[in-house]
């Protein structure tokens, strides 16, 4: 089955719209025997044309993956009419277990652990059930440990085409000085009281 140029706009249309999950490029253009540019121009075209102020719809770039998503400004309409919840808002250890998991994925529970000095069995349970973060392998040493990386889900809700969009992390001589026992800024020294 070829698909010829005319119509690759409307196959892609309908594709995005029956799959639900993220479309990947490579997979789309073999299947439907048409080069990976070609896939990427139509793509691009038609995230261009669900900008308008006319749909509800836009087309997302999720690192390379696209999928169809209501607009941002409708949420409060579809979760009326669907009797949508709305999710908890996460905790702070739940922020700062992403951030981990973001900016030095894959990484294990141990390391996760060791960069926060407490136990984080919860907090990675609760970001897996929300798709945030989910299981990618097992580390290559004693006792298999699991690696954990960010998803689709992670670039869609902070609204990011890859991880290469993660704000860059401060240098240590940009954080600001660290308080002693007394509130005091200790300016890098240490107190041997």
């Amino acid at each position: 089955m070829t698909t010829d140029n005319a119509n690759l706009s409307a196959v892609l249309e309908a594709v995005l719209f029956a799959s639900g999950e993220p479309l990947d490029l490579e997979k789309t253009a073999k299947a439907l025997l048409v080069d990976r540019e070609t896939i990427e121009n139509s793509l691009s075209s038609l995230a261009e044309k669900y900008q308008s102020d006319e749909h509800g719809i836009e087309l997302l770039n999720l690192g390379g993956k696209y999928q169809f998503a209501t607009k941002e400004e409708y949420a409060p309409q579809i979760r009326s009419v669907l009797s949508i919840k709305r999710n908890a808002p996460l905790s702070s250890a739940a922020f700062e277990v992403l951030a981990i998991v973001a900016y030095n994925q894959p990484v294990t529970k141990a390391f996760i652990e060791q960069v926060r000095g407490v136990d984080c069995s919860g907090v990675i349970s609760t970001l897996c059930q929300r798709n945030l973060i989910e299981e990618h392998g097992r580390l290559d040493l004693p006792g298999r440990p699991l690696l954990y990386c960010t998803t689709d889900t992670f670039l869609r809700c902070f609204e990011l085409s890859s991880l290469d969009e993660l704000p860059e992390l401060p240098s240590r001589t940009e954080l600001p000085p660290e308080p002693n026992e007394n509130g005091e800024e200790m300016d890098g020294q240490m107190s041997l009281l």
